[in-house]
């Protein structure tokens, strides 16, 4: 372990990057009482207590003649954190909603078997970093593809931090009074990816409209990102507003966005946030899909006129 200043400056900006975080909810009922199912976990920022952990990279692809990579994990938090690291699979729905499923999609198996990680589980004090390693281990007669599953970094609860909360029968049935203990578990998971052999994806932006803002609402850009292929898509999308006359000006972003396979394409909503004056009007929207590096290659784009 080494204190979060020794970091190098390039992994600095990168470790306070936005997350994708998951909240896991367990129930742990009274004796002679079941078990309350736990939640379908849902994203949430991770913060308070143990759910203080930066995560950098935010997603790891081996490809190519990658063999090794390493994430390091930050406890930004004022407590020490315990956190278990766990393989987690994941499907993408066309809102981009993650799910859980138990058993691999066709044409989206996992990689669980492929790579291997050290440690599988952390203490860190405040302010403190540790380095997970990876190691890739493919096997000889592997079919061509990509392999997906999820690094799960979940947060170990301590004993004294689980809060009770007692649920009680209605009056004259004292007998079946019982209470259930709420522990809620913060962890951020990232995709662990293996592409082999011949992969590829085309992408493509189809029916573009324009919502006008209702109310606290803002004007959006809504589109459909469609993927073909036995890859993944991941990108940035980008609005631009070209107008009839003078300089175009980017008013939406979205950055990081992902197609998954096996899905064949994702509902995109992009709010716009046109600078004061702009009235997006006389001109139309230029939405792209690019490569996500600085200057990335456009890999999609669609146009729409707007009245």
């Amino acid at each position: 372990m080494i204190a979060c200043d020794g970091i190098a400056p390039g992994l600095q900006p990168l470790l306070r990057s936005a997350l994708s975080a998951t909240l896991l909810c367990a129930a742990l009922a009274a004796p002679g009482q079941s078990p309350a199912p736990a939640a379908t976990p849902a994203p949430a920022p991770a913060r308070g207590g143990a759910g203080d952990l930066l995560v950098a990279p935010t997603r790891v692809v081996f490809e190519g003649r990658t063999r090794a990579a390493e994430i390091t994990l930050v406890n930004i938090g004022r407590e020490s954190a315990t956190y278990r690291i766990s393989l987690y699979h994941l499907r993408m729905l066309e809102s981009g909603e993650m799910k859980e499923i138990e058993t691999p999609e066709v044409g989206a198996p996992w990689s669980d078997d492929l790579v291997r990680y050290a440690p599988r589980q952390v203490t860190l004090d405040p302010n403190v970093s540790q380095v997970v390693r990876l190691q890739l281990r493919l096997p000889a007669s592997l079919p061509d593809g990509e392999y997906r599953s999820h690094l799960l970094f979940r947060a170990v609860p301590r004993e004294d931090a689980m809060p009770e909360r007692s649920i009680e029968k209605p009056a004259g049935d004292d007998a079946k009074a019982f209470s259930v203990r709420l522990t809620p578990i913060y962890g951020v998971s990232i995709p662990m990816i293996v592409r082999h052999g011949q992969v590829a994806a085309t992408a493509a932006l189809r029916n573009l409209s324009f919502q006008p803002a209702r109310g606290e609402e803002p004007a959006a850009a809504a589109c459909e990102l469609q993927r073909a292929g036995n890859q993944s898509l991941y990108g940035n999308v980008t609005v631009t507003f070209v107008p009839s006359s003078g300089a175009p000006r980017v008013v939406g972003m979205m950055n990081g966005v992902a197609v998954y396979t096996p899905l064949a394409q994702r509902a995109l909503r992009i709010p716009l946030q046109p600078p004061p004056g702009l009235a997006l009007a006389g001109g139309k929207l230029e939405v792209t899909f690019s490569r996500p590096e600085q200057n990335g290659e456009r890999l999609a784009s669609a146009t729409l006129p707007l009245p």
